[in-house]
């Protein structure tokens, strides 16, 4: 049973908002005895890591996360801001050694039995980082060229994909795929992703990038998106609908909750205290029960 928390925490130990967040997902986690934690991108604000000795690390990391029921692995896919630093530094071995929970890769399989997890790296995708990037610097060490990189992620993808036989597919990206929030839809991954997870029978696509907490059902298939992005700088105001069905929307701090067995997934939002916004459960007979809003007068 896997949580999933939000974009990290800007790098300042001293926030008492961090340490609060941290504390609220240790809760929820000893209460749903989870069996790992998923983060999606994002990881440190506002420039990535500087090396594997940068002070962020721990501060951002080890230092928060310290509730008993965290200390589970931490698989994570770098966002747009850990590119803006050492991306390597993210990807290093060395950080297993300072704190064995942190597991971070470009892309890469979680297989747990029934579930295959297929995190995806999302940020070559988008071309306005290579085109107009501004102020900002990647690091595309290891990416480019950005066709060819983008051409084999998805053939070793869909590859993979074809020879799962897990009951439940899950693709965690740190990009939005559907989003009625600030960043909004993603063009390039609508026009060069989504097509392998339909023809592959993706269940969920879970992502970051917008800060906030959503979920949107998808028209044309079975696929269900969702957004766990209200670690910080949220609130921000913003709602531009898409052409798929809005499901719920939080433009707000918190984190995401998942339980599954064989027949049910069950996703949980909570708000930043730890308290239950709404909740969505599907089952693999093909029926989905209906959306079940929580503590809505609060």
């Amino acid at each position: 049973m896997p949580g999933c928390p939000p974009d990290a925490y800007p790098s300042n130990k001293h926030s008492p908002k961090r340490q609060t967040h941290g504390s609220r997902m240790g809760r929820v986690g000893e209460k749903l005895g989870i069996d790992f934690v998923i983060s999606t991108g994002d990881n440190f604000y506002e420039n990535g890591l500087k090396g594997v000795h940068d002070q962020a690390f721990e501060e951002s990391f080890t230092d928060i996360y310290t509730a008993q029921s965290l200390q589970k692995p931490w698989y994570l896919v770098l966002g747009n801001h850990d590119y803006r630093g050492n991306a390597l530094a993210q990807l290093s071995p060395v950080l297993r050694k300072i704190d064995s929970r942190f597991i971070c890769m470009r892309s890469f399989i979680v297989n747990a039995e029934i579930v295959d997890f297929f995190f995806v790296d999302t940020t070559p995708f988008q071309k306005k980082y290579w085109t107009h990037p501004g102020k900002h610097q990647y690091d595309w060490r290891g990416v480019v060229p950005r066709g060819k990189y983008i051409a084999n992620l998805l053939k070793d993808l869909d590859e993979a994909m074809e020879k799962s036989t897990a009951m439940w597919k899950i693709v965690v990206g740190h990009h939005t795929m559907r989003s009625v929030s600030d960043h909004g839809d993603t063009k390039e991954l609508l026009k060069l992703l989504l097509p392998v997870l339909k023809e592959n029978g993706v269940d969920f696509y879970i992502n970051g990038h917008d800060h906030c907490l959503e979920h949107i059902s998808s028209r044309d298939s079975p696929i269900q998106y969702f957004t766990s992005g209200g670690g910080s700088k949220a609130w921000r105001g913003v709602f531009q609908p898409n052409k798929d069905k809005l499901r719920f929307f939080y433009d707000g701090q918190g984190f995401m909750s998942l339980q599954l067995n064989q027949e049910q997934a069950q996703f949980t939002f909570y708000d930043v205290s730890g308290n239950s916004l709404y909740q969505w459960s599907s089952s693999k007979t093909g029926s989905s029960q209906p959306s079940t809003y929580l503590d809505d007068e609060e």
